[in-house]
């Protein structure tokens, strides 16, 4: 009989991580014999003749040219840069089912790979702080960084960011596509490290070093996060995610004449194509909302909401339902908000944030059918204005620098074929981009100077992946969220994008409401407020809900409690009552919004 373990032997594997002081004393104990007594016994002795025996092959242009790519490879910002769209993709491209990946976000595998990068990357800095290893003497086609040469840096980073890439490959893929991708990301670091020598950076030994303290890593990190896990992906279809805090349904006011049952539909014509158009159909119509009853509105580039604004000025609809992404959601919402018509939302969209925040399923007609059968709820709606941008509101987040810059950026191409990832690869372009001096004034009280890549302004705060970036924000709390980003080198990054992958870890956020600070060394700041407003140096990116807003130096937003009404399943407020009673708290009690500064 196969035995289990149980919850001690669990708990005690990230007592494992206490390796890693011991692997760095190791590498230490190495580099000064590497560097000391062995030095002059072979065949370290000898090794200085092989970047001499590459360097004079280095009038081959092709091999020049393919060196330098290879070197690229390992570089401080292609690893950070691909670590993190790694991780991002592991908490949310294996949804459309990529290469086999199962389809559902692999949050163990992603906080594998980001401890295994950071743990690697500490080790190293340590290590060189200890030994002193000259490098090879003779013409370098790189820029020399002041590191010792002991281990390769580049070829230790390497092993961490595409090994651990190769051994989530080899747990998780599936087909035929396993095996040789496993294989050419393994066959990454040793020619990361060839070219390295070929370059006059290192000594063979240096090469090893890396290759010895990458595995090294690898081999603690992945005892304590995959070792004995496997896992148990559920389909997304239909799946109703665990819901924000909301306020007890209440009837919404009574539909006058003319309209009666009348069902208002805004369709964007790509989200929503005639095929899903005519499911949606099918869907309103079992729920008594016959087809007589159903007013189809085309959305259009100039008109977001399409002729919605006119319809409700005609009648007043039962329901209105929006069939698009958050651009569309965010053009309803600036129609809607006040009148009290409830607004269900069918996520047909790139990124679908408002839907994912509040709970629904990502299948448009599962969505829609859970929100039919449920009722509605009154949410929270932010509303911005800044120089050269009238006054408008949003349902999601509004943003100014860096996220603003990856949303403007993103080729729209991309984005039908790869959905929200091309998103990411448009924020690699912008890695490098310089932060900017800026005052943020909350709640009119004295302005705070600050210098961050990008301030967002949250009335939700989870994007794709479950990446809770506004852990606190709550679409009924009657204040907006706002954080600071400005992380400060590849280690502020690399500190940043860890501490976030934390919290998808962890099924709760730990941040409350209303709460304020700084987190991840000071990376992320936070703040709650009603109104923020911030003042830039100099012209910035700025979007609303995924969508980009003329360039300009200031952005104003303040809350609209309870503004607008939204359908929402019946599922969300069970569970509440049940983790409540579960807690010892009335159902009725907690139900009340939050209104927490």
């Amino acid at each position: 009989m196969k035995r289990r373990r149980g919850p001690a032997a669990r708990g005690a594997r990230p007592l494992l991580l206490l390796l890693l002081p011991v692997q760095a004393a190791l590498m230490i104990g190495v580099g000064r014999l590497v560097t000391g007594p062995a030095a002059h016994h072979w065949p370290l002795e000898a090794e200085d003749g092989a970047p001499r025996a590459l360097a004079e092959h280095r009038d081959a242009p092709v091999l020049t040219a393919v060196s330098e790519w290879l070197s690229a490879l390992g570089s401080t910002q292609v690893v950070v840069g691909l670590t993190i769209v790694a991780l991002l993709a592991l908490l949310g491209l294996p949804r459309i089912g990529l290469l086999g990946l199962p389809r559902t976000a692999l949050r163990r595998e992603a906080l594998f790979l980001a401890v295994a990068v950071a743990a690697q990357s500490a080790v190293f800095v340590l290590v060189t702080a200890f030994v002193e290893r000259p490098r090879p003497d003779l013409p370098r086609l790189d820029a020399a960084p002041p590191t010792s040469s002991f281990p390769s840096g580049h070829v230790g980073a390497s092993l961490a960011l595409y090994g651990g890439l190769a051994v989530i490959a080899a747990l998780r893929l599936r087909g035929p596509w396993r095996p040789a991708v496993t294989a050419a990301l393994l066959l990454v670091p040793p020619a990361v490290g060839l070219a390295r020598v070929y370059r006059g950076m290192h000594f063979p030994s240096d090469v090893a070093g890396g290759l010895l303290n990458g595995a090294a890593t690898l081999l603690i990190v992945s005892a304590v996060f995959l070792h004995g896990h496997r896992s148990a992906p559920r389909p997304d279809r239909g799946r109703l995610s665990d819901g924000p805090h909301l306020p007890a349904p209440a009837p919404a006011p009574a539909a006058d004449s003319p309209g009666g049952r009348t069902v208002l539909v805004v369709r964007h014509p790509f989200g929503c194509p005639d095929d899903l158009a005519e499911r949606l159909r099918t869907v309103l119509d079992g729920h008594g909302h016959t087809h007589r009853e159903q007013r189809w509105i085309r959305t259009t580039a100039e008109r977001p909401a399409g002729a919605l604004a006119e319809e409700l000025a005609a009648r007043r609809p039962a329901l209105v339902v929006a069939c698009g992404g958050d651009g569309t959601l965010r053009a309803c919402a600036e129609v809607l908000a006040g009148t009290g018509i409830p607004l269900a939302v069918v996520p047909c969209g790139t990124g679908n944030l408002l839907a994912r925040n509040l709970g629904l399923p990502l299948d448009p007609e599962a969505a829609l059918e859970a929100s039919l059968a449920g009722d509605s709820h009154p949410i929270d709606v932010g509303r911005v204005r800044g120089d050269g941008l009238a006054p408008t509101r949003f349902t999601v987040m509004a943003g100014i620098g860096f996220d603003a810059a990856m949303v403007k950026d993103a080729s729209p191409r991309l984005k039908s074929r790869l959905g929200w990832a091309a998103y990411v690869l448009s924020a690699l372009r912008h890695l490098r981009d310089p932060s900017v001096r800026l005052t943020i004034r909350v709640d009119g009280v004295r302005p705070r100077r600050r210098r961050a890549r990008m301030v967002v302004i949250g009335n939700v705060g989870t994007l794709q992946g479950g990446l809770p970036l506004l852990p606190g924000a709550r679409p009924d709390s009657g204040h907006l969220d706002v954080v600071l980003f400005d992380p400060r080198g590849p280690g502020g990054w690399l500190a940043a994008a860890a501490h976030l992958l934390s919290r998808v870890m962890r099924r709760h956020p730990t941040t409350p409401a209303g709460a304020a600070g700084t987190e991840a060394g000071g990376a992320l700041e936070y703040f709650t407020a009603t109104r923020v407003d911030v003042r830039c140096a100099r012209p910035q990116p700025r979007e609303l809900d995924g969508d980009p807003a003329a360039d300009g130096t200031r952005l104003t937003a303040w809350v609209e409690p309870g503004a607008l009404r939204v359908q929402l399943p019946r599922t969300t407020a069970v569970r509440e009552g049940e983790e409540e009673e579960q807690h010892g708290n009335s159902p009725t009690r907690t139900a009340a919004p939050q209104r927490a500064r």
